[in-house]
């Protein structure tokens, strides 16, 4: 059962509506390929290439045609949607039987059930760049909407840019937050050896980290240990474990 248009606004108001905080970088390219696919006129299929470096590849897709017309581009590593990516424009192709920029791709995509396309390239972030693909049935299927579809592609390049922004930033705050707990059993475990040797905060770093050498265990996991140790058994059980260490 297929669903009904979108007009541009309402388009705008599903890009609009994401919860960053909800969903990931993959739902919001998901909701992005579904979105364009109601909302611009003549669309059969619809993807997103995503490239970082020289790797691409299709992190959203409507349908099995897309991804396929996308791949048969990453193997030779020339096609409209690779183009687009790396330009930022529109590549359109009108007709795939008359196509001549990409002959073999354009062959085999009309062969397999497209007859026109449009890609356009998506502003992301400096780390990787992106286009929108939008394949037709029909020949001249995105004629009279190249402009229609920009302007999605655009709106649709912003919420995928705060995505991208919103996942970094949280991996980052996740990364911080890690290693402030880090720090704080590494201190504690300095605590401990201080009061067990009775020597300086240097003395007991060094001990860490030569027993993190010689166990071949990160210097956290050493930490964690002796801290383990140190807060386990019964208060009189650790009285007589310093007494015998001393």
């Amino acid at each position: 059962m297929s669903q009904a248009p979108l007009d541009l606004t309402e388009a705008f108001i599903q890009l609009g509506t994401i919860r960053h905080g909800e969903a990931d970088l993959n739902d919001v390219l998901t909701r992005i390929a579904d979105v364009a696919k109601q909302a611009i006129p003549g669309t059969h299929e619809v993807s997103v290439t995503l490239i970082q470096g020289a790797e691409a590849h299709t992190a959203a897709f409507t349908g099995e045609l897309a991804l396929m017309l996308d791949l048969w581009q990453y193997e030779h590593g020339r096609g409209p949607c690779l183009d687009a990516a790396t330009t930022g424009t529109a590549m359109i192709v009108a007709d795939m039987a008359t196509e001549s920029r990409w002959p073999e791709w354009a062959t085999r995509a009309h062969r397999a059930g497209a007859a026109s396309s449009l890609s356009i390239g998506l502003p992301i972030q400096e780390a990787f760049v992106g286009a929108l693909n939008i394949y037709g049935a029909t020949p001249h299927a995105f004629d009279e909407v190249t402009s229609l579809a920009q302007k999605l592609a655009g709106y649709a390049a912003i919420a995928l840019a705060n995505a991208h922004l919103y996942e970094s930033t949280a991996t980052l705050a996740q990364q911080m937050q890690v290693a402030m707990q880090s720090r704080a059993v590494i201190e504690q475990a300095k605590g401990i050896i201080m009061g067990q040797r009775r020597c300086t905060a240097e003395e007991a770093f060094a001990i860490l980290a030569k027993v993190s050498q010689d166990s071949n265990r990160k210097l956290r996991e050493v930490a964690e240990a002796l801290v383990d140790r140190a807060t386990s058994g019964t208060p009189a059980q650790r009285a007589g474990d310093h007494e015998q260490r001393g």
